[in-house]
This record gives C-alpha cells, sequence and structure tokens, in this order.
C-alpha cells in the first residue's frame, strides 16, 4: 500500500525519469512539463497504489496515442478531460483512478490532469514500465480474455482536423481506429479506454512503475550538476544498465507511417531499429539487445535522453541499455503474440530473442 501526494518538484523528475523510460518513445518533454504544470494549477492529485482503492473500483487507461514527430500534431487540457468524459458517458458511471498506458516524457504524466481536474487519484499501475508501440501492448491483458469487448474515446486535433470519436469492438480493431483517428487529428490524440477494477489493475499492470520513474528523474536531475558522465551513471546506477556505444549519429532514417515514427539509426558501430521505440540494437549483425529490453539514446554532454524524433546525423550520443529484467513490465510484455507485429515492422526477428522457449511468459 503506498500513497503519494505529486508535487511541482515531482512534475520535471517524472517528465526526465519517464524520459529515460520510454526508451525512445513516450512523447515530448515539453508536452509533459506543461501537462504537469496544468495539473498543479488545479489540486495537485494523489499517486496511489492499486490496493489502496476498492477493489472493485472503476479504473481508466488514459494514453497519448499517435507518432511523436507529426508536425501537425495537437492536444490540449480540453481534449484530455473529454476523453475521458466521452468513456463516463458510453459507461455509464463514475471513474475512481487513472492509470497511464506507459511511461515516457509526457506518457508518465499521463492522467495527472485528468485526476487534477476529477478529483481521483492517479493510480501507480501503469500498463507498461517503459513505452510500447502498439495499444494491444497497453491493454493490461486484455486480450486473453474470450470475447473482450474494448471501449475507447479518442480526442485530438485542432480546426478541420479535429476528431471525437467513441469506437467499441476488440482490442486489436480498437487500437487501430484509435491509431488512424490520431492520423486524421494531424498525429496524436488523448485517449481514454478500457476500464477495468482496481484489482484487476494490481494483477496485471507494472505497479510502481510511476514511483519509479519519479525517483530515477530526482537522481538524474541531482546528478545533471555534475554534467553528462554524471547523470548518465546515475540513471544507470539506478536502473542497473549499461553503456554499449558512443559517438556521432552517423546516420538516420525516420519516417511517419501510419500513426508510427519507424527507421533506424546508426551510432559509432552500433545499428538500432525503432517503432517509436528502439526495437533493436545490433554490433556488426550481432544482437546486443531486443525490445522491452531498454534502449536508449543520451545526449553525451548533457547526459539527458533523446527520443527517436530528436535523434539528428552528427550528434554525439552515447547509447546504454536496461535489460528487461530490470524493468516493472505489464501483462502486454509477456505475450509472444503481440511481438509478431514488431518484426513485420522493422523487419528484424524479435520473438526468438524474447521468448527462446516458444511460449508466452504470463
Amino acid at each position: 500500500m503506498s500513497v503519494r501526494q505529486l508535487t511541482i518538484a515531482d512534475i520535471e523528475a517524472a517528465v526526465m525519469g519517464g524520459k529515460f523510460l520510454g526508451g525512445g518513445g513516450g512523447g515530448w518533454t515539453n508536452d509533459g512539463l506543461e501537462f504537469g504544470r496544468l495539473a498543479m494549477e488545479k489540486h495537485p492529485p494523489l499517486l496511489v497504489t492499486p490496493d489502496e482503492l476498492q477493489d472493485g473500483a472503476i479504473v481508466l487507461t488514459v494514453a497519448l496515442v499517435g507518432a511523436p514527430a507529426a508536425q501537425d500534431r495537437h492536444v490540449e487540457t480540453a481534449h484530455f478531460l473529454r476523453a475521458v468524459q466521452r468513456l463516463e458517458t458510453e459507461l455509464g458511471a463514475r471513474v475512481a483512478g487513472v492509470v497511464t498506458n506507459e511511461n515516457g516524457a509526457a506518457a508518465t504524466v499521463n492522467g495527472w490532469v485528468q485526476a487534477a481536474n476529477l478529483g481521483i487519484p492517479v493510480v501507480d499501475a501503469p500498463c507498461n514500465g517503459r513505452a510500447h508501440p502498439t495499444g494491444v501492448m497497453g491493454s493490461l491483458g486484455l486480450h486473453r480474455l474470450p470475447d473482450y469487448v474494448s471501449v475507447q474515446a479518442a480526442v485530438g486535433g485542432r480546426g478541420e482536423r479535429y476528431v471525437e470519436a467513441v469506437v467499441r469492438g476488440s482490442l486489436q480493431q480498437t487500437a487501430v481506429l484509435v491509431r488512424h483517428a490520431s492520423v486524421q487529428a494531424g498525429g496524436l490524440v488523448a485517449v481514454a479506454r478500457n476500464p477495468v477494477t482496481a484489482k484487476y489493475a494490481h494483477e496485471h499492470g507494472a505497479v510502481g512503475g510511476i514511483g519509479q520513474a519519479i525517483d530515477l528523474g530526482h537522481r538524474v536531475l541531482k546528478a545533471s550538476r555534475a554534467g553528462g558522465r554524471a547523470v548518465i551513471d546515475a540513471a544507470l546506477d539506478f536502473l542497473g544498465g549499461q553503456k554499449v556505444a558512443q559517438g556521432l549519429v552517423e546516420d538516420v532514417i525516420l519516417q511517419t507511417e501510419g500513426g508510427f515514427d519507424v527507421g533506424f539509426v546508426t551510432i559509432a558501430d552500433v545499428e538500432m531499429t525503432f517503432w517509436n521505440e528502439y526495437m533493436t540494437l545490433e554490433r556488426h549483425g550481432q544482437r546486443l539487445a531486443t525490445f522491452p529490453d531498454l534502449v536508449m539514446t543520451v545526449d553525451t554532454e548533457s547526459g539527458l535522453p533523446l527520443i527517436t524524433a530528436e535523434i539528428e546525423r552528427g550528434q554525439s550520443v552515447t547509447v546504454v541499455v536496461v535489460p528487461r529484467q530490470n524493468l516493472k513490465l505489464g501483462a502486454g510484455m509477456r505475450d509472444r503474440s503481440l511481438f509478431t507485429v514488431v518484426e513485420k515492422a522493422v523487419e528484424k526477428e524479435i520473438c526468438k530473442y524474447v521468448f527462446p522457449t516458444s511460449v508466452n511468459l504470463v
């Protein structure tokens, strides 16, 4: 059981720690700082573990869905609240708390604005303790329930690109529809989805994942006074990771396709593929890390993380890796069937490295 009063000091820590745990995705720094600030203008919300709620209390997942590099993306406070309101109307019930779908610069503070405005807590059981590319990966294993019907509300964009939609269907189909809505909205939508009980969130979420991001961020910010090397060391000491490469970005290819940023980056003698987040890391054809291992690029001088949408040729970058065993992962990271789509997206083998025995780890 745990209750934590979120503070102004936690905003930057959550964003920076979340950005490390984003693994190349999870949204933009400025968005996260702005959303955190907006939350603190109201009544700063509590961060609670699911066991602080009644077992049957309704918890919603909130998320930002889309491509971080999209040029026309636009999401504001009203969109976050509207998505929750539309889902509550669809359900005919009030919610007791919100969980974020993942960690990231913006994703870690997903739910803070909604919680502050609705007077409910942020529940520290994110669908995943790191960022991931597909909506089903952030659905708390609900895809494994026979005949489960997903309900999702998506809001985003402005002017002629404004989109507001509520969809019902299978998790795969609704995830596709929401992703399509993000494209129509200019690249990003605020989403509220998949109501579950607090008990279910406790059993299938990455409990403690938000607290981990905040604690990591405080350590990183404290170390930043001593420069980039101290920042990297502080992050890796906390997470149990290691530096793999350091050098200039030799090549980077990034394309926004179907609501995803997809491509590859070459730094020194290593190459990484990404699908929003980094999926593979190789040196001369030898696999060094595979999603959901955390692969992250950081600016060598400052030690601060760089998401895939920020990488540019000529930057001085350090590549770090944290093994998946050291992360807080939810049910979506333990199902082999959800990883085959990654193989198609990056044209690399994934499953044999993550599930070598060809069985799910659920």
